[in-house]
């Protein structure tokens, strides 16, 4: 569950949402969601592998204080604005392979995988992070595939964000202080 708000904050008016906005105007929606859908498996399945070759050296202080980090960090992204994506004009890999191989590169290494990869470091079931995550992930971005770039981007993107950032700034806060027990 807790995965699963992540998820779903960390996509709150990202890249990715616009990159699938953009992808679904030039490609009919549904195959952009598919491979939206598979492209957000793939990079939380390599953060859960991650997580769990890094569990072994963690404390259980430690995996709590790499998860308060991940939030706070993420929440404080959110804060950022938001640069365009690369439109992907150029590729001739199809709606799939272009809006695969496209989302993957911005999942990959973004403020969620961090996110995920702290949740299976410190869970006894990993895999329910990478489950959580792109269920929160995609229900963030594929409205921007069926609402389309113009309309999508006329969405109060920024105060979104800010609202998103808020939960992540505060549970990681939160998890931090109580790691030290000063809550």
């Amino acid at each position: 569950m807790a995965a699963l708000v992540a998820g779903l904050l960390a996509q709150a008016g990202d890249r990715p949402a616009w990159l699938l906005a953009i992808l679904a105007d030039r490609w009919r929606p549904a195959p952009v969601l598919v491979a939206a859908a598979l492209a957000l498996v793939a990079a939380g399945a390599l953060a859960v592998m991650g997580g769990i070759l890094i569990a072994p050296t963690l404390s259980e202080r430690a995996a709590r204080l790499l998860l308060a980090l991940a939030l706070a960090v993420q929440g404080a992204g959110q804060f950022w604005p938001v640069r365009a994506p690369d439109r992907l004009a150029g590729w001739r890999l199809g709606a799939g392979g272009t809006a695969f191989a496209g989302l993957l590169t911005l999942f990959a290494g973004d403020g969620l995988q961090f996110i995920v990869l702290a949740v299976a470091a410190g869970a006894d079931l990993p895999w329910l992070a990478l489950a959580g995550a792109t269920l929160g992930a995609f229900a963030a971005i594929a409205p921007a595939a069926l609402l389309g770039e113009a309309r999508w981007r006329q969405l109060p993107l920024a105060t979104i964000r800010r609202a998103a950032a808020a939960p992540l700034l505060l549970a990681g806060l939160w998890i931090g202080l109580a790691t030290f027990g000063l809550i």
